[in-house]
């Protein structure tokens, strides 16, 4: 299996106060455990990759939890990606000497679009995935931010494009729409967005079923993330690698 096609499976772990959590909608959030020992259980799973999002570091306007993130780095033997209030290429460069592979980007890259072509010519575009929270209000997809909290004026597709063209290795693309509600992923913006820029689309938001995972890599999705049903037990990452190989997606075992 030529592991560039292979689709991967990433477990995101949400953290808030030192704690895993997940929530519908991006409220209403409950304990999922130590962020160290998920991190552990799903690098012995099977996942691909793992991200985790410090979920309140931008709107309480902190820099996100170094000391966790490198707890959790010694434990892990997959790429790991982390995300939340990060603001300047120091940040990165703190977040990347604790062990992790990528940063996720996503308020302070809406604030500064410079802050991606700044990241990427320092770090290189394969480090910097640009999260991007959409949610389809008035007839289009528009991109919020502060976990969720803030509408912008931007729509999703210009912006996906223009944060390709500075220089963002990966999109995280979650909509805020079907996040926690187990009801499949939106699968509409996820292909517009395959289909708009070069680089790979993480689908994040909805996945509750394996038959959700597989659609979305039938729209164009690279990788797939999802918490609760990975968080809880609801689906085995082995198990599902196992249905995707025989739906003919091709997947790392």
């Amino acid at each position: 299996m030529d592991s560039y096609f292979a689709k991967r499976i990433i477990p995101c772990l949400d953290v808030k106060d030192g704690r895993v959590v997940k929530g519908i909608n991006f409220v209403g959030l409950r304990d999922a455990g130590d962020p160290v020992e998920v991190a552990k259980r799903y690098n012995d799973e099977g996942a691909d990759e793992l991200t985790f999002l410090d979920i309140t570091a931008s709107h309480e306007n902190r820099k996100t939890i170094v000391d966790v993130v490198r707890d959790v780095a010694k434990e892990v033997f997959i790429p790991l990606t982390v995300g939340g209030g990060i603001r300047t290429l120091d940040d990165i460069y703190s977040l990347l000497n604790v062990g992790c592979d990528k940063v996720s980007i996503n308020s302070s890259a809406v604030k500064n679009p410079d802050f991606i072509d700044e990241a990427s010519k320092r770090f290189g575009s394969s480090t910097i995935v640009v999260a991007v929270d959409v949610k389809f209000v008035d007839g289009d997809y528009y991109v919020f931010i502060n976990g969720g909290r803030v509408k912008t004026d931007k729509k999703a597709i210009p912006w996906i494009k223009e944060v390709y063209q500075r220089g963002a290795g990966e999109i995280l693309l979650t909509s805020m729409d079907t996040d926690g509600t187990k009801s499949g992923f939106d699968l509409k913006i996820t292909r517009e967005a395959s289909q708009s820029v070069d680089i790979p689309i993480i689908a994040s938001g909805g996945a509750g079923t394996m038959e959700h995972i597989r659609d979305a890599f039938k729209n164009g999705a690279d990788a797939s993330l999802a918490a609760s049903i990975f968080h809880f037990r609801e689906i085995e990452i082995s198990k599902l690698k196992s249905y995707l190989i025989e739906e003919g997606i091709p997947v790392r075992i």
